[in-house]
């Protein structure tokens, strides 16, 4: 349920300002978590002596963050909704994120520990921001015109991502065969320019975006224990939460398995194009400058078809277009000799083949939840719908174990599993008879 009648009226530069978090926190998925830090640490801060559990750290860190994130996005999100403070939660998160990102720079090989506190940190941080930033859709976008506006904030979010990846291109010059140490040196030293990527990217939101929230009543001047008593509450009477949203509950189940197949590609891409295909220094971050292209094409290509398509029969399409791109990874050799390419530029074209259907499921997916949940509980429910794509990248975390025993190649089998099983639960949820349901209410 979206209303189109905010209190005050949407500015085009508020809507800039909020895809500009977008472009901000998405530096820090790309070089973080997908292309560089991911491979540097599995190849540099893990010690040798512990390099046959190189995948299991990595999917350690993200696990535990993604926990921890489980646990405080819903309650976050139900304080947000209560207070009515909905950009004083973000600024929060933002400044974990941004603060755990710099760490990684004292992170020397060897230091684990270390390592995984740092993004523990900075990726729980992440994940709450990526919730709550999304929860402001509903106030800036009408029905008519949010699959558009969700897909013009993930477009430009890739933007970020392929700047981010260039910055990193001028900071990472020296080659690990030949100067191992500057190599190391060069990749600590780019958390930091993340860092501040990530910090000055986002400061558009908090100067141009409005806070529309309103708190909840009785609530506009509660103390801090008032709003922790009542958000309990609300977290505990989750049952009546789930009767009174059905249709979205289970899009959250479809979306949750659906998305650990995306997660697998995001939080292992990188190590996949290191170590299996062996692509390296420039060519990797050619690739992944390719991927983040393609994912901004999809997201604002499939957003204007969306509010045609509807944003059930849009995930559908890229759902079948993720299983294409996947298929290609997995018959890599043979289709580069099909093609007279080498390996290197048929992942390359393959990539571009999956990049596009990234942005498409994902601004899909925040658009529809848009779409169904009540403002006065959109900060809860995309919580909720974060606390499931958290759930997905736990189940997703499986991968690493599995590509240590079986090897990634034959690892990419379950990814398929995933988007197949995704996509029939998510046919079999009644969106379209919610959405029309809604046609009368007072809330549209």
């Amino acid at each position: 349920m979206i209303g189109n009648k905010p209190t005050l009226a949407v500015k085009k530069r508020e809507i800039f300002g909020w895809a500009m978090y977008d472009f901000a926190n998405s530096s820090y998925t790309t070089v973080v978590v997908t292309f560089i830090y991911s491979a540097f640490f599995v190849n540099y801060i893990v010690p040798p002596e512990l390099a046959h559990l190189k995948n299991t750290f990595w999917s350690i860190a993200i696990a535990l963050s993604t926990a921890l994130a489980i646990i405080l996005a819903p309650f976050v999100g139900v304080l947000c909704d209560f207070s009515g403070n909905k950009k004083q939660f973000l600024a929060w998160c933002t400044l974990a994120s941004v603060l755990g990102t710099a760490g990684l720079f004292f992170v020397d090989p060897g230091q684990v520990g270390l390592g995984l506190l740092f993004l523990v940190i900075s990726n729980t941080g992440w994940m709450l921001s990526e919730s709550f930033i999304a929860s402001f859709l509903p106030e800036l976008a009408t029905r008519k015109n949010i699959g558009k506006v969700s897909g013009i904030g993930w477009g430009i979010g890739y933007i970020g991502g392929l700047l981010s990846l260039l910055l990193m291109f001028r900071i990472i010059t020296s080659s690990a065969q030949l100067d191992v140490a500057a190599y190391i040196d060069e990749n600590q030293l780019a958390m930091i320019f993340i860092a501040l990527f990530y910090a000055l990217g986002a400061l558009p939101t908090f100067l141009l975006v409005r806070e529309r929230a309103q708190p909840q009543p009785g609530f506009a001047n509660a103390k801090l224990t008032t709003l922790l008593k009542a958000g309990t509450e609300r977290i505990l009477a989750m049952k009546g939460l789930v009767e009174e949203y059905p249709v979205l509950f289970r899009f959250f189940i479809a979306f949750m398995v659906y998305s650990a197949g995306i997660s697998v590609v995001v939080k292992f891409f990188g190590i996949y194009a290191q170590e299996e295909i062996g692509i390296t220094g420039s060519t990797l971050v050619l690739i992944g400058a390719t991927l983040q292209l393609s994912s901004m094409i999809g997201a604002i290509g499939f957003g204007f078809l969306e509010d045609r398509l509807g944003c059930k029969n849009t995930i559908l399409l890229s759902l079948i277009w993720w299983l294409l791109g996947i298929i290609g990874i997995y018959g890599l050799t043979p289709l580069a000799t099909l093609f007279g390419l080498s390996q290197e530029s048929m992942f390359t074209v393959l990539a571009f083949v999956a990049g596009s259907a990234l942005g498409a499921t994902q601004s899909a997916s925040r658009a529809l939840v848009g779409l169904l949940a009540h403002p006065k509980d959109s900060a809860l429910l995309f919580g909720l719908w974060g606390t499931f794509g958290r759930f997905a990248i736990i189940i997703a975390m499986s991968f690493g174990p599995i590509s240590d025993l079986l090897g990634r190649h034959t690892a990419l089998l379950f990814i398929m599993l995933y988007f197949i099983l995704g996509a029939l639960m998510l046919m079999a949820v009644p969106i379209g008879k919610a959405l029309r349901s809604t046609v009368n209410d007072v809330s549209i």
